[in-house]
């Protein structure tokens, strides 16, 4: 048999002698049964050592796609089916499950701005890095072995002391699985209770991702608006058997859903038999009122599936959240988490523990909320003064952003993107309200989300007065237009 073999060019020879004679096997040129030339004759015709072409030939037999008869010589012994050989057509890209082709479009992400007001961004300049890579390197020692799922037994009972005592959250550390993150914890969710059809209720607008998670799932994700009082419980479909909501902080609006709308969402979920994940992302920070009740302290039927996250209290590359679950569902979020990645990092786990229970937490939350308070009221009041022409303040007294709804006509409506864009172009980043939503509302909601967790106390006052600046300029070009 003429079999050709290319030695051209460098690397490794056995290496290259074995795979182009298993693609030629692949591919149909070499048939099972077919016998391939003596070792001694392919290493004279390659010019090459015959031990070279035994070791190739020996993985080939080793792998199942040669074998030796004795006194015959080597044959071909795979019998699979040839895999689309070069000389035809080939057989078309591998595609996605089709439920993927509409969320793999995410666009990268913008560089930083010089003036940051995005929403969900902490200040990592606040993150006490010291003590953290001091608890860390401590840790690390003591860390070496696969974990629980769930998460390290003190880390779990530290989380559940801490929601208890700071958010009311009736919880043990039985009752607590730690994740990467709430957006693990979301997802822990979707496959335990989504099924392919499964309709799952989100406010609109609301929090993007979590709409786009839920879909992934191939859940029929529907959006139910949201007004003064929080989610309109009279629109979530009564199909529906998962509701998200942001009941403390609503996400992007900032209002907090209030007690009697607490209340009809617990009622409506136990008569329907559906499932609320209730995301408690950011309440920590709150700067006037008592905060409202959990709807996991009020739920009484097992309803309530509660989230929460430290990348928004500590560092958002520390991917540490958790959530607390009834117990039904706590075997299978568990199966869920050691499927998808076995457990969390134990090193970040025991430090987190170690600086809750030695009160780090808690010192830590005191400090960095005086300094959010300071930005808030800064925003406040621009939004009372200086931007007070275009804009008006949504009530909110929690968390790292605050919403502002445009005030101008709506026959001579303020250019909202085209503010954002000139802002942009002026250093400073910010999100229009219009982003939170899947599809553009019936009823017009032009707006802006400030976020404050990210930028410098002393450099908020420069980028709202860019606001105001940008505001009165695009004002005067849709007057003119």
């Amino acid at each position: 048999m003429d079999l050709h073999i290319s030695l051209e060019g460098r690397g490794d020879r056995t290496d290259r002698i074995y795979r182009q004679l298993r693609d030629a096997i692949l591919d149909g040129r070499l048939r099972p049964g077919e016998r391939v030339p003596p070792s001694r004759e392919l290493a004279r015709s390659l010019s090459v050592a015959r031990n070279t072409v035994a070791a190739a030939y020996d993985r080939l037999v080793g792998d199942g796609f040669l074998e030796g008869r004795a006194g015959a010589g080597t044959f071909v012994a795979y019998s699979g089916e040839p895999q689309a050989p070069s000389r035809r057509a080939p057989a078309g890209p591998l595609l996605p499950a089709r439920r993927w082709a509409a969320l793999a479009d995410e666009p990268p992400p913008t560089p930083p701005a010089r003036y940051d007001l995005r929403v969900g961004h902490p200040d990592p300049a606040l993150f006490p890095l010291a003590t953290w890579r001091r608890l860390l390197s401590r840790s690390l020692r003591a860390t070496a072995d696969y974990a629980d799922p769930s998460g390290l037994p003190g880390l779990r009972g530290a989380i559940a002391r801490h929601v208890g005592l700071s958010r009311s959250v009736r919880a043990g550390g039985e009752d607590v699985l730690v994740t990467a993150g709430a957006q693990q914890a979301i997802d822990l969710v979707g496959r335990v209770l989504i099924e392919p059809g499964t309709v799952a209720a989100v406010e609109e607008p609301g929090y993007r991702p979590v709409r786009r998670l839920f879909g992934s799932h191939g859940a029929r994700v529907v959006g139910v608006p949201v007004d003064a009082d929080g989610i309109v419980v009279d629109a979530i479909p009564p199909s529906a058997r998962l509701v998200y909501v942001t009941p403390s902080h609503q996400h992007p609006l900032g209002t907090a859903m209030s007690l009697a709308r607490r209340s009809a969402l617990l009622a409506w979920a136990q008569e329907h038999r559906a499932a609320i994940v209730e995301d408690d992302y950011d309440s920590e920070f709150r700067f006037s009122d008592r905060p409202l009740e959990p709807l996991q302290s009020l739920d009484r039927a097992g309803r309530v599936i509660y989230v929460g996250s430290f990348s928004k209290t500590l560092l958002p590359s520390l991917r540490l959240g958790f959530l607390v679950a009834p117990e039904a569902l706590r075997p299978a979020l568990r199966a869920a988490r050691r499927l998808a990645d076995w457990h969390g990092e134990p090193a970040a786990q025991a430090a987190l523990a170690a600086f809750i229970d030695e009160g780090l937490l808690q010192r830590h939350l005191r400090s960095v909320a005086r300094v959010y308070a300071a930005r808030h009221e800064l925003v406040v009041r621009a939004a009372r003064g200086p931007l007070a022409p275009w804009f008006s303040l949504v009530p909110s007294s929690a968390g790292l952003h605050v919403a502002l709804r445009c005030t101008a006509p709506l026959d001579v409506p303020l250019d909202v993107p085209g503010l954002v864009r000139g802002l942009r172009a002026a250093g400073v980043a910010v999100e229009p309200l219009t982003h939170f939503y899947a599809e553009p509302p019936r009823v017009p909601d032009p707006g802006l989300a400030i976020g404050y967790g990210a930028i410098a106390t002393a450099d908020l006052p420069e980028a709202l007065d860019r606001l105001a600046d940008q505001a009165d300029r695009a004002d005067q070009a849709g007057s003119v237009d």
